[in-house]
């Protein structure tokens, strides 16, 4: 774990927050700016905790977004830093749902802000698309024989099987087990 420093834990919050406030379209979406900014600019966490953590993020009941908050959090500066993520990741969800709770029926109603919120689907879309792009790059990368197959297998048994996501996920977590037991076994 990378000791960041007190003062960081402003730039934690403030990063957070702001990712936050202006992402739309999901946990998918935060996780993508979060890597962005925590292992390509700010350099606190290296690209394969960031896949580590996307993956536990996933597979973790609850919000993806608030998920890797805490594991970012954890990584960068312990209880106090993973604290201080999720305060950053929940606070402009919050506000923002009390005043659209507030003014919903003016919004609902709205001609124009239907038209933003269909304008902002298209931006998630090209978000969602370069994280597959991305994280799926390295599977291809790795040239790993059982990565590009349980990649192909997941795509296949959700959109052309209708598969449950939960179940691929337990599916792949069971396998990843399995895999590293036998391995851990053959070590031993």
């Amino acid at each position: 774990m990378k000791k960041v420093g007190k003062g960081q834990l402003f730039a934690l919050f403030f990063n957070m927050f702001v990712l936050s406030a202006f992402t739309f379209g999901g946990g998918f979406t935060i996780v993508t700016l979060m890597k962005r900014k925590f292992v390509d600019e700010l350099r606190w966490i290296t690209e394969e905790e960031m896949l580590d953590m996307t993956a536990l993020a996933e597979s973790a009941p609850g919000a993806i977004a608030v998920n890797a908050a805490i594991l970012v959090g954890w990584q960068v500066e312990g209880l106090l830093g993973m604290m201080t993520a999720v305060v950053g990741t929940i606070l402009p969800p919050m506000v923002i749902l009390s005043i659209i709770s507030y003014f919903y029926n003016v919004f609902a109603a709205n001609v124009y802000v239907a038209l933003v919120l269909k304008g902002m689907q298209a931006g998630v879309a090209a978000v969602i698309l370069d994280v597959v792009c991305s994280m799926g790059g390295k599977v291809i990368a790795s040239h790993s024989a059982v990565s590009l197959f349980l990649m192909v297998a997941a795509f296949a048994a959700n959109y052309i099987f209708g598969v449950n996501v939960v179940l691929i996920i337990l599916a792949a977590a069971l396998f990843g087990v399995v895999r590293a037991a036998l391995a851990r076994k053959r070590t031993v």
